[in-house]
C-alpha cells in the first residue's frame, strides 16, 4: 500500500516508558501500513524531557530535525542539532536529553521487531 502523509496527520502518542519525561513519538511508517522490514518515528521532546535509558538488540538510526540537545549512549555525551545523523549500534545503553527551553524533534528509523 502507498502512503504519503504530513506528520502533523499522525496522532502524537506520549511515550510513557520508565524513564520517559515530556516525550510524544509519530508512528510514521511501520507495519500497519504494510512495512515489512522498517519503522519510521518522528519523537518530540520537550525542554527539559528525554527519552528512556534503554538498550535492545537492534540498530537505529536517528536524524535531528529540530532543536538542540544531546545524545547519551555508553556513557558517552553529545550535542546534537539540526542536520546531526546520530547510529546507535545494537545492546548500546542510550537516550536523548532536551537540556534547552525549545523542543528537539527527532526522525528514528529501527527495524521491525520480530
Amino acid at each position: 500500500m502507498f502512503k504519503a502523509i504530513h506528520y502533523t496527520h499522525v496522532a502524537p502518542e506520549e511515550v510513557e516508558e520508565a524513564g520517559a519525561k515530556g516525550v510524544c513519538v509519530r508512528w510514521l511508517i511501520s507495519k500497519r501500513d504494510g512495512a515489512k522490514n522498517f519503522a519510521m518515528r518522528y519523537f518530540e521532546v520537550e525542554p527539559a524531557g528525554q527519552t528512556p535509558n534503554h538498550s535492545h538488540d537492534w540498530e537505529h538510526e536517528v536524524f535531528i530535525l529540530e532543536g538542540k540537545g544531546l545524545v547519551v549512549c555508553e556513557g558517552s555525551e553529545r550535542e546534537v542539532k539540526p542536520g546531526y545523523a546520530v547510529f546507535i549500534p545494537p545492546n548500546a545503553d542510550h537516550c536523548f536529553k532536551n537540556n534547552t527551553s525549545g523542543r528537539l524533534c527527532l526522525l528514528c528509523l529501527i527495524p521491525h521487531k520480530e
